[in-house]
């Protein structure tokens, strides 16, 4: 390279040297605003001051103030700096401040505050530029150097769940806490945990895993909680409290005062499982709340929780960050009838099955019971030992609800078919000319005949078939009506379509596949088929007989009015329910035994004949459904497995008579 050219290159680079700009606090806090708003601690790090930088390590900082944020739960996070007209003069240390704003929102509310940043003229290798002093209050303003963050929660009173009649259904009441005190056990532990294992049913493992929590300590006089029971049990109370060592306080628990009669209805609570921590958290909960996961407590659950409390304070101090105060969660009272409830999960006996109550003019739920059932006291207070897992091995599945689930709903249908065929112009009083108990239609069925109960009369009017229930006579009038009409009257009553039930149910459904014209249509007309009402829904279809042809749908929350759907005309209703009366008032009606004198009802047996593909028979379910046409406040729909609607029909009247 000759001089010449040196010469150039040097004079570019004095030029280049002297076109170059000074360094910008401006610039350079601005980078770092918009790193901190989209939370880039690695990079933000990068631009901090070499005296920031020997006090805390890369790692360290991405990670404590990551921590600090995401405990903390920081959303909407907004840094915001006005920038000045003219760039700011450092002073004689190379120190520039600027204003800075903060808003986020946290799990404990909105933090807002301003502050000011310095930034540090700060000699690079081949330049200068400005360098952040960061420090713990950039994060929080009351945070500072050595101090960390607490965040702390308060978990909110459960609202109550009561009856129409304010009956208590789950509440936060008072129990008994069985527990020990280890310094009194110890010179006869094993005798002492054997007898109170006898008296709790509990295992004396159970037990010892207690008493070998890391807080215990084995001669001291703590009080360490066992068992909490209800105070109901006043003989088991006073037995443990004789054992040498035993101790008895109490405790405010969720209970449940009418137990296994109420367990379905009411479900349950328990504690958040891991699987449950992130759902949760999103909702503001902290890790050790309780959660309903079946019944009211679940469907309710965002009412009857209500919301936690947070603060966010800086740990070991006074100084509070950001608080949101608790808020209680609500009572709810719903329709229920306790007195109805109980009674008919009396009668059910502990047989597999389901009764529904409605008042029938105005929709309200009175009742939803299921049988086998649990206590669902057991699942705060503890079950005995085997029991979970005795419950878990019934085959009737004491742990599910029945009245929610489709069934097939047998000659309960019958009504809703000869209201559709009214409908469609049927005159009632037309006979229907049926010979002997075996009917088929053609060659078609393959020899397949739809069979009826009993022998009747071979003239046969729509008040004797719904009395009677005779099958040929409803499979008749649904091949007259055809798939397309059948379905769209079922449709009408709402089965085949999804349906707004206050307690989630099954959706009710009318085939897997259209009906076609032959045996699944027949069939489907007295209630077999592929046919499939949950008992809540069928309980909802016998509302519109009841109410001059107005179907209500079901409310549950006191305050909430049903709006009545006009099905068939006042007419129609009329001539269904009065054919309902006989069924029940008839000598040869099918409901007419057990008689029960001072009762008036109206109503329909069914036998649902459950068969598996290739069987000829099965096990049979016996429903009723009926309502009381002098006062027509109750309307019941029962379902019990493997038993005979004649099994039902004594148990409905029984409730009625009680009523």
């Amino acid at each position: 390279m000759n001089l010449r050219s040196l010469i150039v290159m040097g004079f570019f680079v004095l030029l280049l040297a002297g076109c170059s700009s000074p360094p910008s606090a401006i610039d350079a806090f601005d980078t770092y605003v918009k790193d901190w708003n989209e939370q880039e601690f690695s990079s933000m790090y990068t631009q901090l001051s070499q005296d920031t930088q020997e006090s805390i390590t890369k790692e360290e900082f991405v990670e404590r103030y990551k921590s600090i944020y995401g405990d903390v739960e920081v959303q909407e996070l907004k840094v915001t700096f006005e920038k000045p007209e003219e760039e700011p003069e450092p002073n004689e240390e190379g120190v520039v401040t600027l204003p800075y704003s903060v808003s986020m929102q946290t799990l404990a509310g909105e933090v807002a505050f301003e502050n000011k940043a310095t930034l540090v003229l700060t000699e690079e290798e081949d330049s200068e530029a400005y360098k952040v002093n960061w420090n713990p209050s950039f994060i929080f303003k009351e945070l500072n150097e050595g101090e960390e963050v607490a965040i702390t929660s308060e978990v909110p009173t459960r609202g109550n769940i009561t009856d129409r009649n304010g009956v208590e259904l789950a509440v936060n009441g008072t129990v008994s806490q069985i527990g020990v005190v280890p310094e009194k056990i110890e010179a006869d532990k094993e005798a002492i945990l054997s007898q109170l294992s006898e008296v709790l049913k509990i295992s004396v493992e159970d037990i010892e895993k207690e008493l070998s929590q890391g807080w215990v300590q084995s001669n001291s006089a703590q009080f360490v909680p066992i068992k909490s029971v209800m105070k109901t049990e006043d003989d088991l109370i006073e037995e443990a409290k004789q054992i040498t060592g035993v101790q008895v306080n109490n405790k405010t628990e969720r209970i449940y005062p009418l137990g296994e009669s109420t367990a379905h209805l009411t479900g349950y609570i328990r504690n958040l499982l891991k699987e449950d921590l992130e759902e949760y958290a999103e909702k503001g909960y902290s890790s050790y709340e309780r959660i309903g996961v079946a019944g009211l407590e679940e469907i309710h659950e965002e009412k009857l929780h209500g919301e936690t409390g947070w603060t966010i304070k800086v740990k070991g101090t006074e100084k509070v960050i950001a608080n949101s105060p608790k808020v209680d969660g609500e009572n709810i009272q719903v329709t229920i009838d306790s007195t109805v409830q109980e009674k008919l999960y009396k009668e059910l006996d502990g047989k597999a099955g389901t009764a529904v109550a409605l008042h029938p003019t105005t929709g309200e739920t009175l009742a939803l019971t299921s049988s086998p059932s649990y206590n669902p006291n057991d699942f705060t207070l503890g079950f005995d030992e085997g029991e979970y897992d005795a419950l878990a091995a019934n085959k009737d599945q004491p742990f599910s609800a029945k009245f929610n689930k489709a069934y097939s709903p047998g000659s309960t249908i019958k009504p809703l078919t000869a209201a559709i065929a009214l409908k469609d112009g049927l005159d009632p009083n037309a006979v229907e000319e049926i010979d002997g108990l075996n009917w088929g239609a053609d060659s078609s069925w393959g020899g397949y005949q739809v069979t009826r109960v009993k022998p009747a009369d071979p003239e046969v009017t729509l008040e004797e078939a719904l009395v009677h229930s005779d099958n040929i006579y409803f499979a008749r009038k649904a091949l007259d009506l055809g798939d397309e009409k059948f379905q769209k009257g079922l449709k009408s009553f709402l089965i085949g379509t999804e349906t707004d039930f206050p307690f989630p149910t099954a959706k009710s459904s009318v085939s897997n596949d259209g009906l076609g014209n032959g045996i699944l249509l027949a069939d489907s007309g007295y209630g077999q088929g592929e046919l499939l009402v949950s008992p809540y829904h069928l309980a909802m279809t016998y509302t519109a007989f009841a109410n001059e042809g107005k179907m209500m749908k079901p409310s549950l929350l006191m305050g909430q009015s049903s709006e009545p759907m006009e099905v068939v005309s006042t007419d129609i209703a009329s001539i269904v329910e009065k054919a309902l009366e006989k069924v029940v008032l008839d000598p040869d009606g099918t409901a007419y035994e057990p008689v029960v004198e001072g009762i008036r009802i109206a109503g329909k047996t069914g036998t649902a004949e459950l068969k598996g593909a290739g069987e000829e028979t099965g096990q049979e379910n016996g429903l009723f459904v009926a309502y009381n046409t002098d006062r027509k406040d109750l309307l019941i729909a029962m379902m019990v497995e493997d038993a005979s609607s004649k099994d039902v029909i004594g148990k409905v009247k029984n409730v009625f008579d009680q009523m």
